[in-house]
């Protein structure tokens, strides 16, 4: 919690370019209408901001997704958070439903840069007080801020539709060795539900190589669950092994639909019942057994409690 009080601060919702259907669904919960920014470019594609609503003193959040284009949605991010704070608002706290750049969050071999730090620097720089977010691609990105982060789950929103399907015989299982412990934390809350976990080796950006499924799925209704799908080959892959081994049903779930590349053509021809992704990120992929769940509410509550010096923590529950 930050050092200072908001009591009796206006709140005010700032959005940038990438995700304004998700602001304006978080601004109806909370019952407020967004403030009033310029997003445009310079001729030589320079980003250029202009906050038309009054920010001083007040406990701005900035709402805005670093997905696609990403280098321009974070300059859009980095260059509001400046020009709020030297506006004079009393706080400014990013709510940044998908984190670019998250992948790279270790040196892993020689010679490569820690982006995930480096963006984490470049936020608090610009005046951040505060994250928001969901589904890190690495829980540890937390620890790379000096200011206070909370970090949500999808699972919260997941969950509650996983149980309105009712499934029976249901595995979680994971497409890979990392994502173990979000399939873990899935188990732990839908009762009689069982774990599985699917070898894969990464060959380049794009191909990934599936081996063998750790756990049974013959005749069960087994829910992959990743944080993010990015080109789709894992997913794609891993739901082809399990139909494969017995499974009678495959479902997908994951929070960020980056979906570049060839994504939407590999999920097309996946044997999978359903796609479940979250409004991160927005998607008008054409595919059709997906199904897009909002985290506005959630978002909202969020915000509400920040801004009211409410505990966060009863969020991280499904």
């Amino acid at each position: 919690m930050s050092a200072f009080s908001t009591a009796g601060a206006p709140l005010l919702l700032l959005a940038g370019s990438s995700n304004r259907p998700l602001a304006e669904q978080i601004a109806g919960y909370l019952g407020v209408q967004l403030g009033d920014a310029e997003i445009g470019r310079f001729p030589d594609g320079e980003v250029r901001i202009k906050l038309k609503s009054d920010v001083r003193g007040a406990d701005v959040f900035l709402i805005q997704s670093t997905c696609s284009p990403v280098n321009d949605h974070l300059m859009e991010l980095l260059i509001m958070a400046d020009a709020c704070r030297r506006a004079s608002a009393l706080r400014v706290t990013a709510v940044v439903p998908y984190f670019g750049y998250s992948r790279q969050d270790r040196k892993d071999e020689g010679r490569v840069p820690i982006s995930a730090k480096l963006v984490a620097n470049l936020i608090e720089a610009a005046g951040v007080h505060r994250v928001v977010t969901i589904d890190l691609h690495a829980a540890q990105i937390q620890g790379f801020f000096d200011i206070p982060v909370d970090h949500l789950f999808a699972s919260r929103v997941f969950i509650k539709y996983l149980r309105q399907l009712a499934l029976e015989d249901l595995v979680i299982a994971s497409p890979d060795v990392g994502g173990m412990k979000m399939a873990w934390g899935y188990t732990k809350r839908l009762d009689d539900a069982k774990l599985a976990v699917i070898e894969k080796r990464r060959l380049s950006g794009e191909h990934v190589e599936v081996g063998f499924v750790i756990g049974e799925v013959k005749d069960k209704n087994v829910v992959l669950v990743d944080d993010i799908i990015s080109t789709g080959g894992s997913v794609a892959k891993a739901a082809e092994l399990l139909r494969e081994k017995g499974a009678k049903r495959v479902y997908v779930m994951a929070t960020h639909p980056v979906l570049c590349g060839r994504a939407v053509e590999k999920l097309r021809g996946a044997p999978v019942q359903e796609i479940l992704v979250t409004d991160t990120i927005p998607t008008t992929a054409a595919i059709e057994r997906l199904r897009v769940l909002s985290v506005a509410e959630m978002l909202g509550e969020a915000v509400h409690r920040i801004h009211s010096n409410k505990s966060v923590s009863t969020l991280f529950q499904a």
